[in-house]
């Protein structure tokens, strides 16, 4: 009787694990930057979100550093399509290259300030992105951010953009971004992150441009940045998206489930971020870097200099987005 039970028992505790197993769900979340970041920080507030409110059942694994497209973070949108990703925390800028749309976030001085960025992402034009990007095989679910881009160098201050002339200034993989830097006057110069640091180290670039979140963590002022412009150039919002065919197979409740836990982990994330950004500044001031802040008409230069760059790209990113945003911006 007593062996007959033990074999009851273990026959259920067998069913019980065989049935978590096949509720127990597990996904693939990449991201360009580890959670030392803001947008590592937020891919993994994502999967904590996840993981707690499905009790277990949804993990999200992530991925940090591109490591699943082998460090080549243009290629992440195309992966994630094919399915090799399941889904992702990625940037407007690195999708831009298969979302044409998302050059929008790309142009030179089309945003001044959060309240610009908030605006278009929140508005129509913020719909329409995702729009652009659902049509392509991927479902958006929520928005966050890496900041507005800063420029450092080091070279001398730079003010005006006769300062930036001959400048070898490393960009990201975006023809956009060679525009607005050739109209400029500078040398831009494609590099992945990953080999942009040693480019800098050895003086091979003279410059780079990034949110003030990357310039404090990843210590550029010690290769050899000691100059940086705050002229809040472009923004960089975050998206968090799913491979359409892995949120086709989901049930509802997860949809929601992933579509809420994304919403509140970007919520989170974009507070997290502004509120960093004066204790962030003041530390890179107190390690010798030579903060330079434009006034209203330095800034203007810069806007009437990059002006071509919004006529030759508004075609490709569409005048229904562009005008949304614009008017957006405007009220």
């Amino acid at each position: 009787m007593k062996l007959t039970r033990c074999l009851t028992a273990l026959a259920a505790a067998a069913a019980l694990s065989a049935s978590f197993a096949a509720s127990a769900r597990e996904y693939s979340v990449s991201t360009v930057l580890s959670d030392a970041f803001p947008w590592g920080q937020a891919a993994q507030k994502w999967a904590d979100l996840v993981e707690e409110r499905s009790n277990g059942e949804i993990t999200l694994r992530v991925y940090p550093n591109a490591q699943l497209v082998a460090g080549d973070q243009t290629k992440e949108f195309s992966a994630m399509r094919s399915g090799l990703i399941d889904m992702a925390v990625g940037s407007t800028i690195n999708w831009s290259p298969q979302v044409p749309e998302l050059n929008l976030f790309n142009l030179p001085f089309l945003m001044a300030d959060n309240a610009d960025l908030d605006a278009v992402t929140q508005g129509e034009a913020g719909k329409l992105a995702f729009a652009a990007i659902e049509k392509r095989g991927i479902v958006p679910l929520a928005w966050a951010e890496n900041g507005f881009r800063e420029l450092s160098n080091s070279a001398k201050p730079v003010q005006t953009p006769t300062d930036l002339a001959g400048l070898k200034i490393r960009v990201v993989g975006s023809p956009l971004f060679q525009d607005t830097f050739n109209a400029l006057g500078a040398n831009p110069t494609q590099m992945s992150w990953a080999d942009a640091k040693p480019a800098l180290t050895t003086g091979a670039v003279d410059g780079q441009e990034n949110p003030l979140s990357v310039f404090d963590v990843a210590r550029i002022d010690q290769v050899g940045q000691k100059y940086l412009t705050l002229w809040h150039y472009m923004a960089d919002p975050l998206i968090f998206a799913v491979n359409q065919r892995v949120w086709k197979k989901l049930p509802e409740a997860d949809r929601e489930l992933l579509r809420q836990a994304a919403i509140d982990a970007g919520q989170w994330e974009i507070e997290m971020s502004r509120s960093a950004e004066v204790k962030r500044l003041a530390d890179i001031r107190e390690r010798g870097v030579e903060v330079i802040e434009l006034t209203d008409e330095q800034r203007q230069a810069f806007v009437e200099a990059t002006r071509s760059v919004h006529e030759t790209w508004a075609p490709k990113i569409g005048t229904e987005l562009l005008d949304a945003a614009r008017t957006a911006i405007a009220e």
